[in-house]
């Protein structure tokens, strides 16, 4: 079981929903005077939250319960077919490590946003934006790129490093390379490290039911979902 966390949330405003049309989304974000660190936002993580940038947040909309926070075991994860499949596509691929992104990083973003998300209120060409949302100043976060055979940047998955595991916060990848998966290695990728490192969980965010956006992550099993209280068993079908 989770433990209770006592904090000030502030609500954000409403605004449309990016996953589901003629919805509104709101948030609540822990407020920002709080001394936040990799300890506390675990805590936060393993209770539903989520960061973007420094602000650690959980959904609050109006009516809606469909942003349901899911993780994965990596110790019972077992690959289905089409993620062999994507493993093998990708077995070229390198992977470093890195503590911050630079220029190629950020232009490999903005291709992404243009060519994936064009009108999903992300400012491709702000690069100081961009820093303050893969980062924060008080958690453990890595910047995974995958590089291939001739050192072409393809991928950057950004992790974030907690006791209980690892966050997927976000990625993105080169839009020309979709018959790769690599949104879909990326997610391998970090459950194989977790099961190396003896990390328990892999939190993958918020599913989305009728997202086709969110919708690839009913496809890592065995899935488990936060109801408010507990972790239990994700009913996905």
């Amino acid at each position: 079981m989770t433990r209770a966390i006592p904090l000030r949330l502030l609500l954000g405003a409403e605004q449309p929903c990016g996953y589901l049309p003629k919805r509104l989304s709101r948030s609540a974000f822990v407020a920002p005077h709080t001394q936040l660190d990799g300890k506390l936002y675990g805590a936060l993580i393993a209770n539903g939250f989520r960061r973007s940038g420094d602000y650690a947040y959980r959904p609050a909309c109006p009516q809606c319960t469909a942003c349901v926070p899911v993780r994965l075991p990596a110790a019972g994860f077992r690959p289905n077919r089409a993620q062999r499949r994507c493993a093998r596509r990708n077995a070229d691929l390198v992977l470093n490590r890195l503590l911050a992104v630079g220029e190629e990083h950020f232009d490999l973003y903005r291709r992404y946003l243009l060519a994936r998300h064009p009108f999903g209120g992300m400012d491709a060409y702000d690069a100081k934006a961009f820093h303050e949302f893969l980062g924060s100043r008080w958690g453990v976060t890595e910047f995974w790129e995958f590089r291939d055979a001739a050192g072409e940047l393809l991928m950057v998955a950004v992790v974030d490093r907690l006791e209980q595991g690892l966050s997927a916060v976000y990625t993105f990848y080169d839009p020309a390379e979709t018959s790769r998966g690599l949104g879909t290695y990326a997610v391998l990728a970090q459950i194989e490290a977790a099961r190396r490192e003896g990390l328990p969980h892999v939190y993958l965010g918020y599913w989305v039911e009728h997202s086709d956006t969110m919708d690839y992550k009913r496809q890592f099993r065995p899935l488990e979902q936060f109801d408010g209280l507990l972790w239990r068993p994700a009913p996905l079908s």
